[in-house]
């Protein structure tokens, strides 16, 4: 089997946001988009599978085993869905429908599902199984972590055994070792035949699944090459720019690792008055024990970081000492310096942080208005983290998720907090525009002397911005299930 986008132009209005001459997918070969937030990743996708918005315009041609198909003409593509095309999208909790458990969406893609529904749900329960997802079978999407959902879509776009898997940002929210194991996955739907496009800000995805990189930035591709290459050699400045993006290579005067070696002082402990005080913490879902018996302290400027495996409570946690779930057992005391707004936190999914009709003006000015604030930062806040001053007359929806997980940021930055509750607060960033947003975050929490409890899967990144770290549960490794090989 193979796939040919030719001659691809996606616009809005006067404004071009991808245009590629010519992109071949083999069957078993790896192909893997990295670039910035913006750069036209997703909309290639989406184009190829006739899902973009109405109000893009889109021309060029796809070809699947020779036959043509208008892109153009966004209908022609729906009876590949499932059977020849499956997308993994790039926000599954929003993907997945709320009213319906995760074995019963996944069941849904069994090609025999309207004809053995019983069957179908075996199915779907053995691979959610071997995905460590057993219990999560009859749980609805909102009762999952970002990683559980994530690895849920992951079943859904593939049980139906089509050949052609795209797959939009599919380690956001795991952990390094399921990050890992998805990897191999994706290698097993190349080894039955398949063909795979992978959209990723994750450099080390991209290295573990190999093959053929493409670089995209403003609209176009601007290097492609062996991932061998592309990834150690670069030969556009850009790449290079975003190979030294990478958290292991930072060095900024806010950190305190390593690189900044004269600030170990401040490494060794921290000696600021409490803030939160949490002790003899236990709590559990669904039947499962997240943690307990924890006893945990956040100090005045300290940095810590939560970390563990997808699912083992982590934002659990966080919401516990920010007393917005409460503890099974154990108490959660807050010193007074807390009140008043100065407690923030930043969603992992900012879209459910802000009203979704409400222009984003509005929003951050009705913030300003309640605290009797100072809005004169906002804009300068906006310039630091290269934002254009027009998205706030916008609403949430209508601007990418990363520059509104950005916008959210500002928002917090505005109320002066004490301390700030930071649940992947750059999960949805490219690499360039990750490093620029921690630079801005830590440098507001520098100047406020704000604590900071940062929510990450990547090792790299907790070790750059915070000074220790709590870890949560232990690693349930996947079962490689025994996928059949696609149909060709």
């Amino acid at each position: 089997m193979s796939l040919r986008l030719s001659n691809l132009n996606v616009t809005h209005g006067d404004k071009v946001l991808v245009e590629t001459a010519r992109l071949v997918f083999e069957r078993g070969q790896p192909v893997t988009i990295v670039g910035e937030s913006g750069s036209g990743k997703s909309l290639l996708a989406h184009a190829m599978m006739g899902t973009l918005p109405p109000n893009l315009a889109a021309r060029g041609t796809l070809t699947v085993d020779g036959h043509s198909y208008d892109i153009s003409d966004q209908a022609n593509r729906r009876a590949l869905w499932g059977r020849t095309m499956a997308l993994l999208p790039q926000e599954p909790v929003l993907a997945l429908d709320p009213t319906m458990r995760a074995g019963e969406q996944v069941a849904e893609g069994v090609p025999a599902f309207r004809t053995d529904k019983r069957g179908a749900r075996r199915t779907a329960d053995a691979l959610l199984s071997s995905l460590s997802l057993g219990q999560a079978s009859s749980s609805f999407p909102h009762t999952l972590s970002g990683g559980m959902a994530q690895r849920v879509a992951f079943a859904a776009a593939t049980i139906g055994g089509a050949p052609v898997l795209i797959a939009d940002e599919p380690s956001k929210g795991l952990d390094r070792r399921a990050r890992t194991e998805l990897a191999e996955l994706l290698k097993l739907h190349l080894n039955g035949g398949g063909i795979l496009l992978t959209i990723t800000h994750d450099l080390d995805l991209a290295r573990e699944l190999g093959g053929e990189v493409l670089v995209m930035k403003d609209a176009h591709v601007v290097e492609q090459g062996a991932a061998g290459q592309v990834l150690a050699q670069p030969v556009h400045p850009y790449t290079r720019r975003l190979l030294a993006a990478e958290p292991s290579r930072w060095s900024h005067p806010w950190m305190r690792g390593s690189l900044n070696a004269e600030r170990a002082d401040v490494v060794q402990g921290a000696t600021g008055a409490v803030l939160v005080s949490g002790e003899g913490l236990t709590k559990s879902f669904g039947g499962q024990q997240l943690f307990s018996n924890l006893s945990v302290e956040v100090r005045a400027g300290e940095r810590i970081a939560l970390g563990g495996p997808s699912g083992s409570g982590k934002t659990t946690l966080g919401n516990v000492l920010l007393r917005l779930l409460p503890p099974d057992t154990g108490t959660v005391q807050h010193a007074d310096v807390l009140k008043g707004g100065r407690l923030q936190k930043l969603y992992q999914d900012p879209a459910l942080a802000f009203p979704p009709r409400v222009r984003l003006a509005e929003a951050l000015g009705d913030v300003v208005r309640r605290h009797g604030l100072d809005g004169s930062c906002l804009e300068e806040l906006m310039g630091s983290l290269r934002l254009a001053p027009e998205l706030l007359h916008r609403r949430p929806g209508q601007i990418s998720g990363g520059e509104l997980q950005r916008i959210a940021i500002i928002r917090s930055m505005l109320l002066e907090p004490a301390l700030v509750f930071a649940d992947e607060p750059t999960s949805r960033l490219d690499l360039i525009t990750q490093e620029e947003t921690m630079r801005c975050l830590m440098e507001q929490v520098e100047l406020l002397d704000c604590a900071l409890v940062l929510v990450t899967h990547d090792d790299a990144l907790s070790a750059a911005v915070t000074d220790r770290s709590i870890q949560l549960g232990a690693a349930t490794p996947l079962r490689m299930p025994e996928l059949q090989p696609a149909v060709l």
